[in-house]
């Protein structure tokens, strides 16, 4: 029997829609919200979205249940002015800097200001201004403009499981803010950029590099080469009103040939090299046993978390740089014999799905010779931005062809843009070796899907796989490997949901059919490839003749290689929170970094600080917040005085400080 709610007099059949405000976009009214977003946890903050409930009054359509015979009035006089409040006050302390704000066109403040013909601002500034964070190479955080929804924050915390910013202080004086008043480069931030994808004004954009970029164009010494990621060609359109689906590859050679690049290649084709290095060092390590899981290496985001969070598993990490490093590496050390121009002038410029790319290319491994190995790190959305820079009618373009050798890629490559396309791609190169039937259209289903954790079990048991997207998902995986829980062979991570063609460096969406779409065109151009195994790429097979001789041997190692370390997040910082005192005062030192934090040190950290003020010893003790002790799979860390507690419980603390203080208080 159907169940029926009624909004503005209109029966609307009520099905398993968990709210309000799903049943009224059911019926095609969109109401206004800020802080809403289905793959989040319920917030209510923002109060856009109230609506009147006959019996009840006015409520928040995202929180509220509906029930059988509700009467829903979404858009009375009272609710329109309220509406219009809001957005007032919200406007009110946001710096209006659209025309030059990149979120200009897509800023969802401006929109819905628009929807409510709101003409003036009633209200004067509350808050005072406050310093961009400018400080990371991926971000730009502007808290002057933030209405502090809470998505960046719910993102942060519930999808990737990091909590790199969070709300702080209280009243008026809230705002969105890195740990410590810290800027996101030196905090535990891992560049990956949802934050931005899900802000819905220009409070965290994505950093642009398009001055730099039209800089070296303009250079008539530099010759200018650019790499196009796979993600890239199925979500560029998007900027252009083209079909989500449209796969854009001969239309963006040209227009970046328009621009003034001197030759355009295919990170595809490192896709490619990445597969026949990557896949024979598992094979080899599966041979020997040691060194299992091999986990991927493409996605910088999630290298970065592991160096943070798991160093206890950087030695199970592919040493493979990912593709867009592995083409820098080759390209620098190829084309400049090629292209007839010195190595210093050459300059590589990456269009990539991803934030995080753009931290990747200014790590001091991927430098040769003091030249880095790709220069430049664009977005998709900044590439669009290029585009109409220059003036090109995109849609009109005709499509022309990337240049060889380094623009020829099979569908190994291609499919890397897709969480599991890595691990197909490493599939279809080893079948042979153990035994994994590959059907004649060489897709490979096991290990493909939607869901965040995916296992497969291949070669009669013999092979052991888990595909995971979304870094929460990935510390759930890394968790039960390590407590024993989970046994695999390979291990593919990609930080953003979906993969690459989720990542933060594309076109944004909400839409999870958009995404999809994405998706499925990848798997489609992979199809209509005329190969499909990245042993096959002819130019691959001419590159280890000519120059690496053979997988993972020396001078691969040497150009397509890297090593991983620790790293802290705060490098040599304490945050104090005793006073003046002696200069002999036990000094008590709480690590509040991520994994010490997750196991509890901020509560030891707080508990700590109440004990030694209950008892009048602030004169006798010194504690600080520290932000790495290097110990991340033993915290919580604390360290009293010469003493250190791994794995600290509040009791061994307590216990600790006690004891000292008998010493220390006569």
């Amino acid at each position: 029997m159907e169940r029926y709610v009624y909004i503005n007099d209109r029966p609307v059949v009520w099905e398993d829609e968990k709210n309000i405000l799903e049943l009224a976009r059911k019926a095609h009214i969109d109401i206004p919200t800020f802080c809403y977003h289905s793959d989040l946890s319920l917030y209510g903050a923002c109060r856009l979205c109230m609506v009147e409930v006959e019996g009840r009054g006015l409520v928040t359509s995202c929180s509220t249940a509906p029930f059988e015979g509700m009467k829903i009035k979404t858009h009375t006089e009272q609710i329109l002015k309220l509406r219009k409040t809001i957005v007032e006050m919200l406007l009110a302390n946001h710096d209006q800097e659209c025309p030059k704000c990149s979120r200009a066109n897509d800023c969802k403040l401006r929109d819905i200001s628009n929807r409510l013909s709101i003409d003036k601002v009633r209200f004067r500034r509350t808050r005072q201004a406050k310093p961009k964070d400018l400080g990371s190479e991926c971000l730009v955080r502007d808290p002057n403009k933030c209405v502090l929804c809470g998505d960046c924050v719910r993102f942060c915390s519930e999808i990737q499981g990091i909590g790199a910013i969070d709300f702080a202080a209280r009243g008026q004086n809230v705002s969105v803010a890195a740990a410590y008043g810290k800027s996101l480069a030196q905090v535990d931030c891992i560049n990956c950029g949802q934050c931005a994808a899900v802000c819905p004004t220009g409070a965290i954009v994505v950093k642009s590099h398009i001055p730099q970029t039209w800089e070296v164009i303009h250079d008539s010494t530099k010759t200018v080469v650019a790499q196009i990621a796979p993600a890239v060609r199925v979500a560029l359109g998007e900027m252009f009103n083209l079909p989500a689906c449209d796969n854009t590859t001969g239309k963006m050679v040209a227009a970046l040939r328009m621009i003034g690049f001197d030759q355009v290649y295919d990170t595809a084709f490192a896709a490619d090299l990445t597969v026949v290095e990557e896949a024979n060092e598992f094979i080899a390590r599966k041979s020997k046993g040691e060194k299992l899981p091999i986990f991927t290496s493409c996605c910088p985001a999630w290298v970065k978390f592991a160096e943070q969070s798991y160093p206890q598993l950087l030695e199970n990490l592919s040493s493979c740089r990912s593709p867009q490093q592995m083409f820098g590496a080759i390209a620098k050390e190829r084309l400049p014999k090629l292209l007839k121009v010195d190595k210093k002038d050459l300059v590589v410029v990456s269009i990539m799905p991803c934030t995080a790319k753009k931290y990747e290319c200014k790590r001091p491994e991927f430098t040769h010779d003091g030249i880095a190995d790709v220069d430049i790190a664009l977005t998709t959305q900044e590439l669009g931005r290029m585009i109409k820079e220059a003036g090109i009618d995109f849609e009109a373009l005709e499509p022309e062809s990337m240049d060889l050798p380094l623009g020829f890629a099979t569908g190994a490559g291609m499919i890397f843009g897709n969480s599991g396309g890595v691990s197909e791609a490493v599939l279809r190169y080893a079948a042979d070796k153990f035994d994994i039937p590959v059907p004649e259209n060489i897709v490979l289903q096991e290990v493909r899907g939607e869901s965040g954790i995916r296992e497969a079990v291949l070669a009669d048991g013999n092979l052991k796989m888990a595909v995971v997207h979304g870094i929460k998902n990935a510390q759930e995986l890394c968790d039960k490997i390590l407590a024993g829980e989970a046994e695999y062979d390979i291990v593919e991570v990609m930080a953003c949901p979906g993969g690459c063609t989720g990542g933060a460096g594309q076109p944004i969406v909400m839409d999870r059919i958009k995404r999809k779409k994405r998706t499925t065109s990848l798997y489609h151009a992979d199809k209509t490839m005329p190969m499909h195994r990245a042993q096959d790429n002819p130019f691959i097979g001419e590159l280890y003749e000519t120059l690496l001789d053979t997988p993972n041997s020396h001078k691969a190692h040497e150009l397509l290689h890297t090593a991983y370390k620790h790293r802290k997040r705060i490098d040599d910082d304490e945050l104090s929170f005793s006073g003046a005192g002696s200069e002999d005062r036990c000094k008590i030192r709480v690590c509040v970094g991520t994994s010490c934090y997750l196991r509890g040190s901020q509560d030891i950290l707080a508990k700590t600080l109440q004990m030694v003020e209950e008892n009048a010893w602030g004169s006798h003790f010194d504690i600080a917040a520290t932000f790495c002790s290097e110990k991340c799979d033993k915290g919580p860390n604390v360290r009293i005085g010469e003493e250190v507690i791994h794995r600290a419980t509040l009791e061994q603390v307590k216990d600790l400080i006690s004891k000292e203080a008998k010493k220390r208080v006569q």
